[in-house]
């Protein structure tokens, strides 16, 4: 394996790293956010909606804009857009202020997560084995990251500003300092197969599964994220103080799970992980939902994380595969329903649970997370194997550079 492919890789996951951090310190700061403002219980959800609606944006702008420039110099300019809206979020004073800083943050979010999982399909494509779980697993880490710090701020009681600046003025020296780095890769050989879109275009249907997976996993990643405080402490009868823990847990559990997940991929297969990965997370749901007490419900939560962190890198994976020759226009594509499953996730929890019960509310994550079983052949590989005997040789070579940007 050349140095190129080896500090391209390591550029990357420091990209994902910074993206998880920037991310955490955002959502986890809503209520100071909002006290900041003066913004409404009542306006609150439309500025929460926003920021995904128009990250969806930016990333169907991405499907066009790499047509003409390469997703590593796309990802250079917009993760420092990304950083510097963070900071307007923290040190505006007026609604419009706030408004305006959002919807950058929104778009350039969108072009962000495409550009970036499209780097991280291309370089897995040259190494010839699974190594997008370990990209992931830095995001991972870099919401852990971002979430202790939020709690430092909020702890110390320190302005958003405040707590903003510093990470900021770290991240984006570094991230411009570790885009020199970045490596792009040419579209892959066509392989004629059936089912397969190698030679033929991005064909909407067959990328449809892997939309689904996407938004399922993303569906459930919104339901922990958004009610597991709320179901511990109002459900299972928690303290308040107990009830924080679970998405910690859950966080935690998610980078172990996509640290360890490529050797996973590259042993049995990305079906096998991928078909193992919806059934833990089924099971989760299910402990959680029939939890009779709050340290059932975090083990509920513990196995949530260890089966849905596998589902989202293996779909940006298998996308690349099924669209070789136009892997960047797929993941764009892919990377919308994302937003559609964060969009639909906590609201679809939050109805179900006022008109019925929370406990009947985790059931419908977990029925969407099982229907993943009916597509997981849409995750097996068709031009190489990665892993159990059947790697494909390594590759020196890189494609176009981004050194050059």
């Amino acid at each position: 394996m050349t140095d190129v492919l080896r500090r391209g890789r390591a550029s990357l996951a420091f990209s994902f790293f910074a993206q998880g951090v920037t991310f955490a310190l955002l959502v986890t700061r809503i209520p100071a956010i909002q006290d900041r403002y003066g913004i409404s219980d009542a306006l609150l959800p439309a500025f929460l909606a926003a920021v995904p609606i128009l990250a969806g944006v930016g990333s169907v702008t991405t499907e066009q804009l790499v047509k003409r420039v390469r997703p590593s110099r796309l990802l250079r300019r917009t993760q420092p857009v990304v950083l510097m809206a963070l900071l307007g979020v923290g040190a505006g004073g007026r609604m419009s202020e706030v408004a305006v800083t959002l919807a950058a943050f929104g778009l350039a979010v969108g072009a962000l997560d495409a550009s970036m999982n499209m780097l991280g399909v291309s370089l897995q494509r040259q190494y010839g084995r699974s190594i997008m779980l370990s990209f992931h697993a830095a995001y991972s880490l870099g919401g852990i990251v971002g979430a202790s710090l939020a709690w430092a701020g909020a702890h110390w009681h320190l302005a958003l500003w405040v707590s903003y600046l510093p990470v900021v003025a770290v991240l984006v020296p570094a991230t411009l300092v570790a885009s020199r780095w970045y490596v792009d890769g040419g579209a892959a050989p066509a392989v004629e197969e059936a089912g397969s879109g190698g030679g033929g275009g991005l064909v909407f249907k067959l990328l449809l599964p892997l939309c689904l997976v996407m938004t399922f996993g993303y569906i459930g990643d919104s339901t922990v994220s958004n009610w597991s405080a709320k179901y511990l402490k109002d459900v299972l009868g928690s303290s308040e103080q107990l009830a924080t823990v679970p998405y910690n847990v859950y966080m935690v559990t998610t980078l172990v799970g996509r640290a360890i997940g490529d050797s996973g991929v590259r042993r049995f297969g990305a079906v096998a992980v991928v078909r193992l990965g919806a059934l833990v997370a089924a099971l989760g749901f299910a402990v959680v939902a029939s939890a009779p007490g709050a340290w059932v419900g975090m083990l509920g939560f513990t196995l949530l994380g260890l089966g849905l962190c596998v589902l989202v890198p293996q779909t940006f994976a298998a996308a690349g595969r099924l669209f070789p020759e136009d892997s960047d226009a797929a993941i764009a594509r892919l990377n919308i329903f994302n937003y559609v499953g964060f969009l639909v996730g906590s609201p679809l929890v939050g109805a179900i649970g006022d008109a019925w019960s929370y406990r009947g509310a985790m059931l419908v994550p977990m029925v969407l997370v099982l229907v993943t079983l009916v597509y997981a052949r849409s995750f097996a590989v068709r031009p190489d194997r990665y892993g159990g005997g059947h790697e494909r040789p390594r590759t020196a070579d890189v494609g176009r550079g981004s050194n050059g940007l």
